[in-house]
């Protein structure tokens, strides 16, 4: 699987492959050594008032989802995501993000539908 997503706390691994962090805020107590990145795509993270009004809040979550992806899907996202499917296309891709649900963060909505250009690119 080309694309994988992964806690920013969890120790990088060679079978990681390319690392990027989806995240617009820089995660507390990690250094740029120790992340290990590719790249920092704050620009595919969430507008900061989604992040804000989202809080984590398990509720929230559905819509959240809706919003996220409909972000996503601007037409100046749609490089970005291109780009990063292509980086997928030519090797494993790992996003990170730094939120303790490991089911319900930014990094799972992206990661959904980076799944969704590649199979779009196969047809």
């Amino acid at each position: 699987m080309p694309l994988k997503i992964k806690r920013i706390y969890e120790k990088p691994e060679e079978t990681d492959g390319e690392r990027y962090l989806v995240d617009r805020l820089w995660p507390r107590g990690i250094s740029q050594e120790a992340a290990q990145l590719a790249g920092w795509l704050k620009d595919l993270a969430p507008s900061s008032d989604l992040r804000q009004w989202f809080a984590h809040d398990p509720e929230r979550w559905p819509e959240f989802h809706a919003r996220y992806t409909a972000e996503l899907q601007a037409p100046e996202k749609a490089a970005l995501m291109q780009k990063l499917a292509e980086q997928a296309r030519q090797g494993i891709v790992t996003l990170v993000y730094a939120a303790r649900d490991e089911a319900r963060n930014n990094a799972v909505v992206l990661k959904n539908l980076l799944e969704q250009y590649l199979q779009a690119d196969q047809t």
